[in-house]
Protein backbone atom coordinates (compact mmCIF):
# COMPACT_ATOMS: atom_id res chain seq x y z
CA UNK A 1 0.00 0.00 0.00
CA UNK A 2 1.83 3.49 -1.09
CA UNK A 3 2.04 6.04 2.00
CA UNK A 4 -0.48 9.19 1.75
CA UNK A 5 1.00 12.23 0.45
CA UNK A 6 3.68 9.98 -0.74
CA UNK A 7 5.07 10.90 2.60
CA UNK A 8 7.51 8.03 4.84
CA UNK A 9 8.68 9.18 8.01
CA UNK A 10 11.63 6.91 9.06
CA UNK A 11 11.55 6.57 12.90
CA UNK A 12 10.80 5.13 16.21
CA UNK A 13 8.46 6.21 19.08
CA UNK A 14 9.89 6.96 21.85
CA UNK A 15 12.75 9.64 19.88
CA UNK A 16 12.16 13.03 21.59
CA UNK A 17 12.56 14.45 18.10
CA UNK A 18 10.52 12.19 15.88
CA UNK A 19 7.55 13.20 18.17
CA UNK A 20 7.99 16.65 17.26
CA UNK A 21 6.99 15.41 13.44
CA UNK A 22 4.12 13.10 14.25
CA UNK A 23 3.04 15.93 16.60
CA UNK A 24 2.68 18.36 14.23
CA UNK A 25 1.28 15.34 11.54
CA UNK A 26 -1.39 14.71 13.98
CA UNK A 27 -2.25 18.30 14.80
CA UNK A 28 -2.79 19.40 11.11
CA UNK A 29 -3.95 15.94 10.31
CA UNK A 30 -1.74 15.25 7.43
CA UNK A 31 -2.02 11.55 6.24
CA UNK A 32 1.46 9.71 6.55
CA UNK A 33 3.25 6.28 6.11
CA UNK A 34 5.99 5.61 8.44
CA UNK A 35 8.88 2.80 8.52
CA UNK A 36 9.75 2.15 12.10
CA UNK A 37 13.43 2.13 12.69
CA UNK A 38 15.45 0.29 15.55
CA UNK A 39 17.13 2.98 18.12
CA UNK A 40 20.20 2.33 17.67
CA UNK A 41 22.35 1.34 13.92
CA UNK A 42 22.67 -0.27 11.43
CA UNK A 43 19.21 0.97 10.18
CA UNK A 44 18.81 -1.43 6.74
CA UNK A 45 16.19 0.17 5.25
CA UNK A 46 17.93 4.09 5.37
CA UNK A 47 21.06 2.27 4.22
CA UNK A 48 19.51 0.33 1.11
CA UNK A 49 18.35 4.09 0.62
CA UNK A 50 22.05 5.10 0.93
CA UNK A 51 21.53 7.76 3.28
CA UNK A 52 24.46 7.30 6.03
CA UNK A 53 22.88 10.23 7.86
CA UNK A 54 21.97 8.72 11.42
CA UNK A 55 19.79 10.56 13.61
CA UNK A 56 16.17 9.95 13.56
CA UNK A 57 13.51 11.14 12.10
CA UNK A 58 14.31 11.11 8.63
CA UNK A 59 11.15 11.72 6.30
CA UNK A 60 10.69 10.65 2.36
CA UNK A 61 8.53 12.56 0.46
CA UNK A 62 8.48 10.51 -2.64
CA UNK A 63 12.42 10.40 -3.55
CA UNK A 64 13.55 13.27 -2.18
CA UNK A 65 14.55 12.69 1.51
CA UNK A 66 14.57 14.96 4.22
CA UNK A 67 17.15 15.17 7.35
CA UNK A 68 17.00 17.59 10.91
CA UNK A 69 13.33 17.94 12.39
CA UNK A 70 14.41 21.72 11.53
CA UNK A 71 14.19 21.02 7.75
CA UNK A 72 11.15 18.08 8.22
CA UNK A 73 8.99 20.77 9.66
CA UNK A 74 9.95 23.54 7.29
CA UNK A 75 8.69 21.70 4.40
CA UNK A 76 5.67 20.03 5.42
CA UNK A 77 4.69 23.83 6.54
CA UNK A 78 5.09 24.97 3.07
CA UNK A 79 4.00 21.35 1.61
CA UNK A 80 0.87 21.97 3.28
CA UNK A 81 -0.11 25.69 3.59
CA UNK A 82 -3.60 25.73 4.41
CA UNK A 83 -3.69 25.91 8.09
CA UNK A 84 -0.18 26.08 9.13
CA UNK A 85 0.87 26.17 12.41
CA UNK A 86 3.69 28.37 11.71
CA UNK A 87 3.48 32.07 12.99
CA UNK A 88 2.64 34.83 10.65
CA UNK A 89 3.71 38.17 12.46
CA UNK A 90 7.12 38.85 12.29
CA UNK A 91 7.44 39.50 16.04
CA UNK A 92 6.12 35.84 16.72
CA UNK A 93 7.97 34.32 13.85
CA UNK A 94 11.10 35.28 15.83
CA UNK A 95 9.80 33.90 18.47
CA UNK A 96 9.31 30.42 17.31
CA UNK A 97 12.57 30.58 15.50
CA UNK A 98 14.53 31.63 18.90
CA UNK A 99 12.20 28.56 20.82
CA UNK A 100 13.70 26.35 18.25
CA UNK A 101 17.42 27.39 18.39
CA UNK A 102 16.99 27.60 22.11
CA UNK A 103 16.29 23.75 22.75
CA UNK A 104 18.35 22.62 20.16
CA UNK A 105 21.33 24.44 19.94
CA UNK A 106 21.12 26.82 22.89
CA UNK A 107 21.49 23.49 25.71
CA UNK A 108 18.34 22.58 26.61
CA UNK A 109 18.04 19.32 25.01
CA UNK A 110 22.02 18.46 25.81
CA UNK A 111 21.50 18.97 29.55
CA UNK A 112 17.91 17.17 29.25
CA UNK A 113 19.96 14.10 28.15
CA UNK A 114 21.94 14.16 30.78
CA UNK A 115 19.32 13.79 32.76
CA UNK A 116 18.63 10.11 31.77
CA UNK A 117 18.26 8.12 34.86
CA UNK A 118 21.23 5.92 35.38
CA UNK A 119 18.87 2.76 36.33
CA UNK A 120 17.31 2.80 33.33
CA UNK A 121 17.37 -0.60 31.70
CA UNK A 122 18.62 0.62 28.36
CA UNK A 123 21.93 1.60 29.85
CA UNK A 124 22.64 -1.63 31.02
CA UNK A 125 22.80 -2.37 27.06
CA UNK A 126 26.34 -2.23 25.91
CA UNK A 127 25.52 -1.76 22.25
CA UNK A 128 22.95 1.11 22.95
CA UNK A 129 25.19 2.56 25.53
CA UNK A 130 28.11 2.58 22.94
CA UNK A 131 25.62 3.82 20.18
CA UNK A 132 25.01 6.85 22.17
CA UNK A 133 28.10 7.21 22.61
CA UNK A 134 28.97 7.32 19.19
CA UNK A 135 26.34 9.81 18.37
CA UNK A 136 26.88 12.08 20.95
CA UNK A 137 30.61 12.00 21.08
CA UNK A 138 30.48 11.95 25.17
CA UNK A 139 30.86 9.25 27.53
CA UNK A 140 27.67 7.42 28.64
CA UNK A 141 29.47 5.83 31.48
CA UNK A 142 26.70 5.86 34.67
CA UNK A 143 29.38 7.13 37.22
CA UNK A 144 29.98 10.40 34.47
CA UNK A 145 26.45 10.75 34.16
CA UNK A 146 25.96 10.70 37.87
CA UNK A 147 28.74 13.12 38.39
CA UNK A 148 26.95 15.52 35.30
CA UNK A 149 23.75 15.26 36.83
CA UNK A 150 23.39 17.84 39.78
CA UNK A 151 24.30 20.79 36.88
CA UNK A 152 22.29 19.40 34.32
CA UNK A 153 19.58 19.44 37.05
CA UNK A 154 20.21 23.23 38.12
CA UNK A 155 20.51 24.09 34.35
CA UNK A 156 17.13 22.66 33.55
CA UNK A 157 15.28 24.19 36.57
CA UNK A 158 16.49 27.56 35.37
CA UNK A 159 14.77 26.34 31.70
CA UNK A 160 11.71 26.08 33.91
CA UNK A 161 11.94 28.95 35.52
CA UNK A 162 11.99 30.86 31.82
CA UNK A 163 8.70 28.76 30.42
CA UNK A 164 6.59 29.69 34.48
CA UNK A 165 7.66 33.69 35.14
CA UNK A 166 8.35 34.30 31.19
CA UNK A 167 6.61 33.00 28.15
CA UNK A 168 3.28 31.20 30.22
CA UNK A 169 4.15 33.94 32.92
CA UNK A 170 0.59 35.82 32.42
CA UNK A 171 -1.38 32.70 32.71
CA UNK A 172 -1.68 31.87 28.76
CA UNK A 173 -2.75 28.41 27.48
CA UNK A 174 -0.25 28.28 24.32
CA UNK A 175 2.90 29.62 23.85
CA UNK A 176 1.95 32.58 21.37
CA UNK A 177 -1.55 32.76 23.02
CA UNK A 178 -3.50 31.63 20.27
CA UNK A 179 -6.50 29.28 20.27
CA UNK A 180 -4.55 26.35 19.51
CA UNK A 181 -1.23 24.96 19.76
CA UNK A 182 0.74 26.15 17.22
CA UNK A 183 4.84 25.30 15.71
CA UNK A 184 5.74 27.71 18.74
CA UNK A 185 4.49 25.04 21.18
CA UNK A 186 6.15 22.03 19.41
CA UNK A 187 9.57 24.19 19.39
CA UNK A 188 9.26 24.64 22.83
CA UNK A 189 7.61 21.80 24.69
CA UNK A 190 9.54 18.48 23.75
CA UNK A 191 12.04 18.22 25.80
CA UNK A 192 9.94 19.29 28.53
CA UNK A 193 7.71 16.67 27.66
CA UNK A 194 9.97 14.18 27.27
CA UNK A 195 11.62 14.79 30.57
CA UNK A 196 8.47 14.82 32.39
CA UNK A 197 7.39 11.55 31.12
CA UNK A 198 10.88 9.66 31.93
CA UNK A 199 10.40 8.56 35.56
CA UNK A 200 13.05 9.42 38.14
CA UNK A 201 14.47 12.07 35.32
CA UNK A 202 13.00 15.16 36.98
CA UNK A 203 13.76 15.07 41.12
CA UNK A 204 10.59 16.42 42.43
CA UNK A 205 12.07 18.46 45.24
CA UNK A 206 13.70 20.77 42.45
CA UNK A 207 11.05 20.81 39.64
CA UNK A 208 7.19 19.26 39.94
CA UNK A 209 3.77 20.64 39.35
CA UNK A 210 3.94 22.23 42.48
CA UNK A 211 6.73 24.38 41.66
CA UNK A 212 6.13 24.96 38.03
CA UNK A 213 2.53 24.34 37.62
CA UNK A 214 2.33 26.36 34.42
CA UNK A 215 4.59 24.63 33.08
CA UNK A 216 3.05 21.23 33.99
CA UNK A 217 -0.16 22.36 33.23
CA UNK A 218 0.72 23.19 29.51
CA UNK A 219 2.22 20.02 29.45
CA UNK A 220 -0.68 18.25 30.50
CA UNK A 221 -3.19 20.19 28.01
CA UNK A 222 -0.80 19.65 25.16
CA UNK A 223 -1.06 16.11 25.89
CA UNK A 224 -4.60 15.92 25.78
CA UNK A 225 -4.53 18.07 22.60
CA UNK A 226 -2.53 15.46 20.82
CA UNK A 227 -4.45 12.96 22.27
CA UNK A 228 -7.84 13.81 21.18
CA UNK A 229 -7.00 14.58 17.65
CA UNK A 230 -4.88 11.33 17.51
CA UNK A 231 -7.86 9.54 18.23
CA UNK A 232 -10.44 11.15 15.21
CA UNK A 233 -7.32 10.75 12.68
CA UNK A 234 -6.44 8.30 10.40
CA UNK A 235 -3.58 5.91 11.72
CA UNK A 236 -0.64 6.51 9.71
CA UNK A 237 0.06 3.16 7.61
CA UNK A 238 3.15 1.32 8.78
CA UNK A 239 5.18 0.30 5.78
CA UNK A 240 7.63 -3.17 5.95
CA UNK A 241 11.24 -1.63 5.50
CA UNK A 242 10.87 -3.54 1.68
CA UNK A 243 8.06 -1.80 1.24
CA UNK A 244 9.39 1.49 2.01
CA UNK A 245 12.21 1.10 0.24
CA UNK A 246 10.58 0.00 -2.96
CA UNK A 247 7.68 2.80 -2.71
CA UNK A 248 10.65 5.78 -2.05
CA UNK A 249 13.03 4.18 -5.21
CA UNK A 250 9.83 3.85 -7.85
CA UNK A 251 8.65 7.26 -6.10
CA UNK A 252 8.83 11.00 -8.46
CA UNK A 253 10.77 13.74 -7.09
CA UNK A 254 8.64 16.23 -4.70
CA UNK A 255 9.87 19.09 -5.86
CA UNK A 256 11.98 21.01 -8.38
CA UNK A 257 15.68 20.08 -8.43
CA UNK A 258 16.93 23.81 -7.73
CA UNK A 259 20.32 25.74 -8.61
CA UNK A 260 23.77 26.05 -6.26
CA UNK A 261 23.81 30.21 -5.55
CA UNK A 262 26.79 32.34 -4.81
CA UNK A 263 28.24 30.96 -1.80
CA UNK A 264 31.10 31.59 1.12
CA UNK A 265 31.72 27.67 0.16
CA UNK A 266 32.49 28.75 -3.50
CA UNK A 267 31.07 25.45 -4.53
CA UNK A 268 29.73 24.72 -7.60
CA UNK A 269 26.49 22.84 -8.73
CA UNK A 270 27.09 19.26 -9.85
CA UNK A 271 30.49 19.21 -7.68
CA UNK A 272 31.19 15.93 -5.58
CA UNK A 273 30.89 16.33 -1.61
CA UNK A 274 30.33 15.03 1.34
CA UNK A 275 27.49 16.18 3.78
CA UNK A 276 27.47 15.79 7.67
CA UNK A 277 26.27 17.53 11.22
CA UNK A 278 28.91 18.97 13.17
CA UNK A 279 26.86 18.93 16.55
CA UNK A 280 25.74 15.34 17.08
CA UNK A 281 26.20 11.89 14.54
CA UNK A 282 28.99 13.60 13.38
CA UNK A 283 31.06 10.20 11.84
CA UNK A 284 28.62 9.84 9.39
CA UNK A 285 28.51 11.50 6.27
CA UNK A 286 26.72 11.32 2.99
CA UNK A 287 28.73 11.83 -0.25
CA UNK A 288 26.59 12.54 -3.31
CA UNK A 289 26.71 15.51 -6.60
CA UNK A 290 25.78 18.73 -4.96
CA UNK A 291 22.47 19.56 -6.14
CA UNK A 292 21.45 22.44 -4.91
CA UNK A 293 22.68 24.91 -2.46
CA UNK A 294 21.40 28.45 -0.67
CA UNK A 295 21.60 30.02 2.29
CA UNK A 296 18.49 27.77 4.38
CA UNK A 297 19.40 24.17 2.52
CA UNK A 298 21.49 21.70 0.62
CA UNK A 299 20.61 18.97 -1.24
CA UNK A 300 22.68 16.45 -2.95
CA UNK A 301 22.30 13.57 -5.15
CA UNK A 302 22.72 9.86 -5.08
CA UNK A 303 22.10 6.35 -5.92
CA UNK A 304 20.31 4.28 -3.96
CA UNK A 305 22.25 0.47 -2.93
CA UNK A 306 18.78 -1.05 -3.75
CA UNK A 307 18.23 -0.30 -7.78
CA UNK A 308 20.19 2.25 -8.12
CA UNK A 309 17.49 5.12 -8.29
CA UNK A 310 19.09 8.37 -8.07
CA UNK A 311 17.46 10.44 -5.19
CA UNK A 312 17.83 13.40 -3.48
CA UNK A 313 18.88 14.03 0.42
CA UNK A 314 18.40 17.37 1.36
CA UNK A 315 19.94 18.80 4.69
CA UNK A 316 19.51 22.19 7.02
CA UNK A 317 22.60 24.46 6.41
CA UNK A 318 22.38 25.07 10.36
CA UNK A 319 24.89 22.70 11.77
CA UNK A 320 25.70 20.66 8.97
CA UNK A 321 29.64 20.67 7.22
CA UNK A 322 29.93 20.41 3.45
CA UNK A 323 33.16 19.78 2.06
CA UNK A 324 34.32 19.10 -1.78
CA UNK A 325 35.31 15.47 -2.00
CA UNK A 326 38.04 16.71 -5.24
CA UNK A 327 38.94 20.86 -5.04
CA UNK A 328 41.36 23.60 -3.67
CA UNK A 329 41.59 24.64 -0.46
CA UNK A 330 39.11 27.64 -1.02
CA UNK A 331 35.88 24.98 -2.00
CA UNK A 332 36.43 23.60 1.53
CA UNK A 333 35.00 24.54 4.64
Amino acid sequence: MAPHNDIVLFHYTYSPYARRVTWYLALRGIEYGQCLQPPTLPRQDLDALNVQYRRIPVMSIGRDIYCDTRLILEKLEERFPDGALGATQSDQKAIERLLEKWCIDGGVFNRASQLIPPEMPLLNDPKFKKDREDLSGRSWDKKKMLEMRPEAISHIRDTFVFLETGLLGDGRKWILDTEKPSLADIEAIWPFHWLTGMKGALPPSFISSTQYPKVFAWIDRFNKTVASTKSSAPKPTTLKGVDAVEFVTHAEFSEPEGGVVDDPLGLEKNQEVEVWPIDSGFKNHDRGVLSSLNAKEVAITTQTKVGGKDLRIHYPRTNFRIRAVKGDIASKL
